[in-house]
């Protein structure tokens, strides 16, 4: 009997040390879940992965590749006449539609700025239809801003420019990591959106030229821009 008592405590032990194990495994599994699911909503997951797999400096150098800036128009104004909760709501609502709208044409948010965001098509993935899914992302981003403007009882819109052209595409940071973009493509891109026009989508020739059998285009003639100086920009106005 002694020694059955004793078999049957150390049983008991046994099991209840397995089962301690197995809820510590658990535990585990669920804060690495968190953990992951945190830096593929920071990172691209394939970036996330290499950056998991290899803790190198990660830097790609695209050939092709279209790159879109947005900017709310008279955000500042806005901002002033809004209480902060409605605001950040009101911003909470402009890019979670964004970011949707990204998701659906498999094109990349690099950040957000304030009231400013910059997409990518043709990163961290190469994607030979980028200035194709760039531009129905920037002709969806328009439909989907009117949606917002009567909810929020005072007239929005949106200001964007788009470019096409080679980017270098990389991780920095060590605490916060950031992936961006850099190069001509990107410095392009901004201009055509600081120089566009409240409303409308303004594109450069480059990009123009990958669209122009689908996209309806109206010619904005030559534009002095600086850092830049003349150049040919063009309106996106609807799909063929």
């Amino acid at each position: 009997m002694n020694v059955v008592a004793v078999v049957g405590t150390l049983g008991l032990f046994a099991l209840f040390f397995n089962r301690a194990a197995t809820l510590a495994d658990a535990r585990l599994d669920a804060e690495h879940q968190k953990v992951e699911d945190l830096l593929h909503s920071i990172l691209p997951v394939s970036i996330a992965r290499r950056l998991q797999d290899s803790p190198r400096v990660i830097a790609d150098a695209f050939p092709a590749a279209t790159v879109l800036f947005a900017d709310i128009v008279g955000f500042t104004s806005l901002s002033l006449q809004t209480n902060p909760t409605d605001l950040v709501a009101t911003l909470n609502d402009i890019f979670t539609r964004l970011d949707r709208l990204a998701d659906q044409y498999g094109l990349e948010k690099i950040k957000s700025i304030g009231d400013a965001s910059m997409v990518a098509a043709g990163v961290p993935e190469a994607m030979p239809t980028h200035a194709e899914a760039m531009a129905d992302f920037a002709l969806g981003a328009m439909a989907e801003i009117q949606k917002v403007a009567p909810l929020l009882g005072t007239a929005i819109q949106l200001r964007m420019g788009i470019h096409s052209g080679p980017v270098v595409a990389g991780v920095i940071g060590k605490k916060k990591f950031i992936y961006d973009l850099w190069g001509e493509t990107v410095n392009r891109a901004s201009r055509m959106e600081s120089h566009g026009v409240p409303g409308e989508v303004q594109v450069s020739d480059a990009t123009k030229r990958l669209r122009d059998d689908t996209v309806v285009f109206e010619d904005r003639g030559m534009l002095e821009i600086k850092g830049i100086g003349e150049t040919r920009a063009w309106i996106l106005k609807s799909r063929k």
